[in-house]
């Protein structure tokens, strides 16, 4: 498994998550950038993700949803805030209605993702920012550490193929 460390600091409103691969930079940025790879892993993999809007520039949205067991689906968002090629990406993380407008009810999370050379490969930094204690308590009781961890879980196989 990549996981090497997740970190859960409810006083500073972050989750960490750190993963290694050992496939180079450019190839773990690809991750991030295709949607189709992005597919393959964003999400549990009881819930895969379908990604019907990317652009994957500073200022672009994307747009996705994940598929339940049972055929629910639940939309989300990105709104992209600093993309560096191909070392880090900053974006607005959201919950979205059916039609894709954001749904302001759970409000947003910041994500900062950073990939960097190790001697094996590229370490994956994701560090999710909370806007409250209530929205933290409320994201981990929906299970997104358990989710995000098995999601990263996923990765190894992609890069393989």
């Amino acid at each position: 498994m990549t996981l090497i460390d997740s970190v859960v600091d409810k006083q500073a409103l972050t989750l960490t998550f750190v993963t290694e691969f050992t496939a180079g930079v450019e190839r773990v940025w690809q991750l991030w950038q295709d949607p189709r790879q992005l597919e393959r892993w964003w999400g549990p993999p009881t819930y895969p993700a379908t990604f019907h809007q990317h652009e994957f520039v500073e200022g672009g949205r994307t747009k996705y949803f994940m598929t339940s067991p049972e055929g629910e689906k639940y939309h989300g968002y990105w709104d992209l805030v600093t993309i560096a090629p191909p070392t880090s990406v900053t974006f607005r993380d959201g919950f979205a209605h059916s039609d894709g407008s954001p749904d302001p009810e759970l409000g947003t999370t910041t994500g900062v993702v950073t990939l960097e050379a190790i001697a094996t490969g590229t370490r994956m930094t994701i560090v999710s920012h909370f806007d409250s204690v209530e929205q933290f308590d409320k994201m981990a009781e929906m299970g997104m550490v358990e989710g995000m961890s098995s999601a990263l879980g996923q990765i190894d196989a992609i890069l393989a193929a």
